[in-house]
């Protein structure tokens, strides 16, 4: 299963911060792969690069340039879940994608009850935010990607 990248913030001292689809962030140390990697030297040799960290496209890893990058699996395998506010809390469009879903079938357990407006979901402008632990009750564990 891919675990999919939503955000990168660098961090002091060679980490990372990882916010993933399904709600987890994590923290990377990228320190290590500085003496293992040869390419990854560059980091340590041009510091406004490692704050140049972006999400790849489609959220499959993350990439500084066309020589440096890491797989989202990378990330979540070896990086350090932290507690934040925020955690297993996703948008819809997230967990369709992870749930092999349509957004009109969140939308309709809204409005049906089966999912609790306000506790399990909640809409923010136009956004709609969904519980994992409230797609893990209804729908099962996320399909593999």
């Amino acid at each position: 299963m891919f675990h999919k990248v939503k955000a990168v913030n660098a961090l002091p001292d060679y980490r990372l911060s990882i916010q993933f689809a399904e709600g987890v962030t994590k923290i990377y140390d990228v320190k290590p792969l500085l003496s293992k990697w040869a390419p990854f030297k560059a980091l340590e040799n041009t510091p406004d690069l490692f704050n140049d960290v972006k999400v790849d496209v489609g959220g499959y890893g993350i990439i500084w340039n066309d020589d440096l990058d890491l797989s989202c699996n990378e990330l979540f395998e070896n990086g350090e879940t932290i507690k934040t506010p925020f955690d297993g809390l996703m948008a819809f469009t997230d967990a369709t994608q992870l749930w092999g879903l349509n957004e009109s079938t969140l939308r309709k357990a809204i409005s049906y009850g089966k999912l609790i407006k306000g506790i399990d979901a909640c809409k923010y402008g136009k956004q709609w935010v969904i519980s994992s632990e409230a797609m893990e009750r209804e729908y099962g564990h996320p399909k593999d990607l």
